[in-house]
């Protein structure tokens, strides 16, 4: 029999956890670009927190934590109704908290596509690698998505 370590136990009973939770260990998102770039945590066109990636650095985001501080009435010690956090921001309903891709170092003269991560992105993927594309002269993203091991 082989020896069988913690840390892929630990993986294999992560792999077949309900996908409809957010994972513990969150999203390493990588800045391969030649470039400064932004992370915006943003609710619908408000900004609430930015990082700042020099190339070849990266930062690691957990979803669940993003959804729990920036949601109206879904935070620790709130009672369903929102409380005073309700009364300082205005939330629509449909504006979820989400990852904007700002490239710091762009051109302004020209359109640039931009880039947004969702949480659901957060939940699902353990890597998002970030890249310049020359040939359509913006930013892309590549996911790796977390494995499956039982």
């Amino acid at each position: 029999m082989r020896n069988v370590s913690f840390l892929s136990l630990v993986k294999c009973f992560n792999g077949c956890r309900d996908h409809t939770q957010f994972t513990g260990f969150g999203t390493r998102i990588w800045n391969f670009s030649d470039r400064a770039i932004e992370l915006q945590v943003r609710v619908g066109s408000m900004l609430k927190k930015a990082h700042t990636l020099k190339p070849g650095s990266s930062k690691r985001l957990k979803g669940k934590s993003i959804y729990k501080s920036y949601m109206p009435g879904k935070g620790k010690g709130s009672s369903g109704g929102g409380g005073m956090r309700s009364l300082l921001y205005y939330y629509d309903e449909t504006c979820h908290p989400y990852i904007w891709i700002h490239d710091t170092g762009c051109d302004f003269s020209r359109m640039v596509k931009q880039q947004y991560i969702s949480l659901e992105d957060l939940r699902d993927c353990s890597e998002i690698k970030i890249f310049r594309d020359h040939q359509r002269g913006c930013i892309s993203v590549s996911k790796k998505f977390r494995s499956e091991l039982c």
